[in-house]
């Protein structure tokens, strides 16, 4: 009982150190700069005493159930040997982390809202929930796919680089051919899908699968999935904008 609450304990003193500059800059600009009282103190003191309390259980939940069992899953697939039923779990595992995902829920809705009113889809509540809905479903199949390259990459050993630069060469030479309206969305797809789910446990996954496999090296081949995370659905995106 004492070491959990001193382990929760040392999480909530690393919030406070991960919020301190943020705090600083805010505190700086906002006497210095603008030169204003601080509106509703109380209540920005609140705020932040949740934020930091949220950030600590957030962060001690990750180290105590994510991270543990993404590397277990990775281990117990390494000994099953089973390729099929690995590649299904890290295409189940991108797909569904990112189809709930709130920032992509939120760029897909104002995207569909800025092309209705755009004229690029028909002006009614259908056809945006329509154009939201795939847009979301195509980000959601190619953070997927992109899982599923990563581990592939693990297993075969290919260079990272080699793939990551193919991938930015496809990304730039569409962005000429890309309906202007869907470049910026596309780009801003690639951010979003990095969520706080899906990177602790595509992380922990990557690990756990090159920890377990002769020959590989975790620290260089369990990185490199948030990459293709990042990178695919720019790709798949703006594939949908030249269909759609």
């Amino acid at each position: 009982m004492l070491l959990g609450l001193k382990a929760l304990f040392q999480s909530m003193l690393g919030s406070v150190r991960d919020l301190l500059p943020i705090i600083l800059v805010i505190a700086f600009f906002q006497i210095f700069v603008i030169k204003q009282p601080v509106p509703d103190l109380v209540g920005l003191i609140t705020g932040v005493f949740l934020v930091i309390l949220g950030l600590t259980f957030f962060i001690y939940g990750l180290e105590m159930g994510l991270f543990p069992i993404g590397e277990s899953m990775a281990q117990a697939f390494a000994k099953k040997g089973s390729v099929f039923w690995l590649l299904l779990f890290a295409f189940a595992l991108g797909f569904g982390t990112t189809i709930a995902e709130p920032a992509l829920i939120a760029v897909a809705d104002e995207a569909a809202q800025i092309a209705a009113d755009g004229k690029i889809i028909l002006a009614t509540k259908e056809a945006e929930e329509s154009y939201s809905l795939g847009l979301r479903v195509t980000v959601a199949f190619s953070v997927g796919a992109a899982i599923v390259l990563g581990v592939l990459r693990i297993l075969k050993g290919w260079p990272l680089h080699y793939i990551i630069i193919a991938g930015y060469v496809m990304v730039v030479s569409m962005t000429f051919f890309a309906p202007d309206f869907i470049i910026g969305i596309a780009y801003d797809s690639g951010g979003v899908t990095t969520s706080t789910i899906t990177v602790p446990l595509v992380t922990a996954l990557g690990v756990g699968l090159a920890s377990n496999i002769k020959g590989r090296n975790p620290m260089v081949d369990g990185f490199g999935l948030i990459a293709f995370a990042s990178l695919l659905p720019i790709i798949f995106v703006m594939m949908y904008g030249m269909v759609i």
